[in-house]
């Protein structure tokens, strides 16, 4: 258990995290960028992170890369295959330059998949059923893996860390929330198997341990490895606190370097990744065709009414995860101010991870450290979630309403 009156660090301090140390304790979340519209990163995507480095954080991390091919979510997602890694390692090498460490999320969609990988309509998950998510871009079902499947799928994370170490990278993120693939077998809102990967909080965890074994195995000599976990489904039926804790638990016992606390489902409950309602009429204006904005219709009707943002509004399931484990914990949720990032250190967190707040402004931490600013001016309208289908990719409302120098780079690109 952890010291419940630990002695406050400062957020800019130090950390090391298995065979890496950050310079501080500020890491920019894995958050779509929607900068690799050819499925390849992009001088924006460089830039993106380049300033994000400059702005003083301590590691920036490269959102949503699929272990391969058959894992993506949608087209213009990147995946990890040996062309990639000459683009990428180009944006490694300018993070390092600023001083900053390099982290590469990586993920495997499962169900939550718009592509008909291999002219399928149906799409690997932990149960077989309708295809909530998939059915609007006509996946219409999804099928329960077998264990030849999960073998595949863990060398397949491996496989995209070994990539990860040859682009640079000196951290690895195994996504296991939202309602991704791994966190498919986490929840039990997608988890009904009555074999030993089903049924108990400990069960349901056994493929994504294998994935963060394998992981360990093939670069946790040289790469810290990090997981980011749901620390609550958001909804009822789905994965408590304390159903995290226990996952928490088990994945610091298997050697994880870091864990990286979210919440909320993709489908079930968008809402809560963000602590704010979502820009619902943006999001119909990207839908690609009207089924997808339909869906976006449903997520109107089904988000909370009286949702309001508060800072820090994981807080509290969070401080359950603190509790239950030793190891280092990135608090993530809603971090706006210098005051909220000191009381996560006075309670015991480690790092602090944030999305918006940094595209609002990516120089954050070093306005923190300098004094020149103590609060975001983010307002938390999400405004930026439906920016990653822009051409320009994500970009923040309230400061680059268009930016010319991304819709440059991106053109040149092609």
């Amino acid at each position: 258990m952890r010291d419940t009156n630990p002695t406050p660090v400062s957020p800019f301090s130090t950390v090391s995290l298995g065979p890496i140390t950050l310079r501080n304790r500020f890491i920019k979340a894995g958050a779509n960028e929607g900068m690799t519209p050819t499925g390849l990163p992009t001088r924006a995507l460089v830039k993106h992170h380049r300033d994000l480095a400059a702005g003083g954080i301590g590691m920036t991390t490269v959102a949503y890369a699929a272990v391969a091919r058959d894992g993506l979510t949608f087209p213009h997602q990147m995946h990890m295959h040996e062309d990639v890694v000459p683009h990428l390692r180009v944006l490694t090498d300018a993070v390092h330059r600023e001083g900053t460490a390099a982290c590469l999320q990586i993920t495997h969609a499962g169900s939550f998949t718009m592509m008909r990988h291999g002219g399928r309509r149906s799409a690997p998950t932990a149960s077989a059923g309708l295809n909530a998510f998939g059915m609007l871009y006509g996946v219409f079902f999804q099928r329960a893996m077998n264990q030849a499947d999960m073998a595949g799928v863990a060398a397949q994370f491996a496989d995209a860390a070994r990539l990860a170490r040859e682009c640079g990278f000196d951290a690895v993120e195994i996504h296991m929330g939202h309602g991704y693939l791994l966190n498919q077998f986490l929840s039990p809102l997608s988890n009904r198997r009555r074999d030993g990967f089903g049924g108990s909080t400990e069960q349901r965890t056994r493929f994504p341990v294998e994935v963060l074994r394998q992981v360990k195995d093939a670069v946790g000599a040289h790469l810290a490895v990090t997981c980011k976990l749901s620390v609550s489904d958001g909804v009822a039926g789905g994965n408590r606190a304390q159903d995290s804790a226990v996952t928490a638990r088990i994945l610091e016992a298997e050697g994880a370097d870091l864990l990286t606390l979210s919440g909320g489902r993709n489908v079930e409950s968008p809402w809560a990744l963000f602590g704010s309602p979502l820009p619902t009429a943006q999001m119909k204006v990207a839908a690609p065709h009207a089924l997808a904005r339909f869906g976006v219709t449903m997520l109107e009707k089904r988000t909370p009414r009286d949702l309001t943002f508060r800072e820090l509004y994981f807080l509290e399931d969070s401080r359950v995860i603190r509790q239950a484990v030793r190891m280092p914990l990135a608090f993530v949720g809603g971090v706006k101010s210098l005051a909220g990032v000191e009381q996560l250190m006075a309670e015991g967190f480690d790092c602090v991870a944030l999305a918006r707040a940094l595209i609002h402004d990516p120089a954050l931490p070093e306005h923190f450290r300098t004094g020149a600013v103590k609060q975001s001016a983010c307002n938390s309208c999400n405004a930026c979630v439906a920016k990653i289908y822009d051409p320009a990719g994500v970009s923040c409302i309230l400061r680059t309403p268009n930016d010319p120098a991304l819709t440059r780079m991106l053109a040149a690109d092609g």
